[in-house]
């Protein structure tokens, strides 16, 4: 889809995934759309979503139920594409138009655990989300929550609703952290057929299912932050 599309009625639409008219998500749009301005009110619900999920890869659900805003408030955890799908869910519910962007990123600094499963240190279909703010889309990205940045020695990421919130290059130490690779687009609703068979390609032995992981990926993520510093 064209990144510069003007924002239209499907970009304020509830979807299976989008699902912004679920109690949960609405309460939680109530709770942290702080601010006169749409501008005020989706950074507000950006720090809401980037703070009060907690980033886990370690689980994740590819199921229609897995993927959607609501979910991923009830669950208290998820990877970046369910938190993004959530931050254009309350977005959404704000009246702010959003949408979804995805790209390929290489992670420098993910877990030995997640690197065995994954076979390869690039993150395919990392999700961000786009909301429309003073005439154009400004990307946003609320994956990782400041206690996992704290721990891991990652600069927080913040957003400005001027600038894209994209992830930084480096740590803290100055150690390499995130590279983008290769951009998929932008898309209305979650994709989730194409991710599926993305994740099926490439990470065949990576569970897709919300079975509770026998590690926790903030404490891996603080020891080997701690070896290499």
């Amino acid at each position: 889809m064209n990144p510069a599309a003007l924002p239209g009625p499907q970009h304020l639409a509830a979807t299976r995934f989008i699902d912004h008219d679920h109690p949960a998500v609405q309460a939680f749009a109530r709770e942290h759309a702080k601010g006169l301005t749409p501008r005020e009110r989706a950074i507000s619900l950006y720090l809401g979503v980037r703070d009060r999920v907690r980033y886990d890869p370690y689980r994740i659900d590819l199921s229609g139920r897995g993927m959607a805003a609501s979910t991923a408030i009830e669950r208290g955890h998820g990877w970046c594409v369910p938190k993004a799908v959530l931050l254009a869910a309350v977005c959404r519910a704000d009246g702010i138009p959003a949408r979804l962007g995805f790209a390929d990123v290489r992670n420098h600094l993910s877990t030995e655990r997640l690197r065995k499963t994954m076979g390869t240190d690039v993150f395919a279909w990392h999700g961000y989300t786009l909301i429309w703010l003073d005439g154009a889309w400004r990307k946003a990205t609320p994956a990782f929550n400041i206690e996992l940045c704290e721990k891991f020695g990652l600069l927080p990421l913040a957003f400005d609703g001027v600038q894209d919130s994209l992830y930084h290059p480096f740590d803290r130490a100055g150690r390499q952290h995130m590279e983008y690779v290769n951009e998929r687009g932008a898309f209305d609703d979650l994709p989730l057929p194409q991710l599926c068979e993305a994740f099926r390609q490439i990470y065949p032995d990576m569970p897709t299912t919300d079975a509770a992981p026998d590690g926790d990926f903030a404490a891996d993520a603080a020891r080997e932050a701690a070896r290499s510093a």
